[in-house]
C-alpha cells in the first residue's frame, strides 16, 4: 500500500454507532453470567447482574420483581440440582448459568443448571381459603414456594432440556413500555 492510498483511507470517515443506537431495545440485549453453586455469595451475584443490566437498559421499572425471580431460581440451583453424570466430577463445583435477554417487547431470565431433572412445581392440597380463615399459610405447599413466586411475578415460566444434559428455567416478563 502506498503512502497516498494509507493517507485516503486514514481520511475516509467511519460510521460509529451512538451510545443511543447501541442501547435501543429494539435492537435487543443480552448478558450472561457463570456462577458456581458452592461460592459464597452466588445468589447476591446474579441478583446484582440483573439489576445492574437492567439499570443499564432503562428497565429500572421491573428490576426488583426480575431480582426476586433470579434469587429464586439460583436459590433453587444451589440447594436442590444434582449434576448429571459427567457433567461435574464428584466434588467439583455446579456450574449455574445466568442469561439476561431483553427482545423488544419481553425480558427474559433464564437460569441454567448441570441437573436434566425437570422443576417441580408441587401442588398443595386445595384448602377452600373459606376453610383456612386466618391459617391462609396453609393452602402453600411445604416446598416449592420459589416456584411459585415465578409464576406470580413472571408472566409466563417455563423450563427446556440442554443438549447434552442440564436444563434451563426460564421466565418472561413483558414489558409494558414503562421507563
Amino acid at each position: 500500500m502506498t503512502a497516498r492510498q494509507s493517507k485516503a483511507r486514514a481520511s475516509t470517515s467511519v460510521s460509529i454507532p451512538s451510545h443511543d443506537a447501541i442501547h435501543d431495545p429494539s435492537n435487543g440485549h443480552f448478558r450472561a453470567l457463570t456462577l458456581f453453586a458452592e461460592s459464597m455469595g452466588t445468589v447476591r451475584a446474579a441478583r446484582e447482574m440483573v439489576r445492574s443490566c437492567l439499570q443499564d437498559w432503562g428497565l429500572g421499572y421491573i428490576a426488583d420483581d426480575a431480582r426476586l425471580v433470579v434469587s429464586e431460581l439460583v436459590g433453587n440451583v444451589v440447594h436442590h440440582a444434582v449434576p448429571d453424570n459427567c457433567l461435574t466430577q464428584p466434588g467439583g463445583a455446579r456450574r449455574i448459568d445466568v442469561l439476561v435477554k431483553t427482545w423488544p417487547h419481553w425480558l427474559f431470565i433464564g437460569v441454567a443448571d448441570e441437573d436434566s431433572t425437570p422443576p417441580d412445581l408441587p401442588v398443595g392440597e386445595f384448602v377452600s381459603p373459606e376453610l383456612a380463615g386466618d391459617y391462609a399459610e396453609a393452602l402453600l405447599p411445604d416446598q416449592g414456594r420459589g416456584l411459585l413466586i415465578v409464576q406470580r411475578l413472571a408472566d409466563a415460566a417455563w423450563w427446556s432440556p440442554g443438549e447434552q444434559g442440564g436444563k434451563t428455567v426460564w421466565c418472561r416478563f413483558d414489558l409494558d413500555g414503562e421507563t
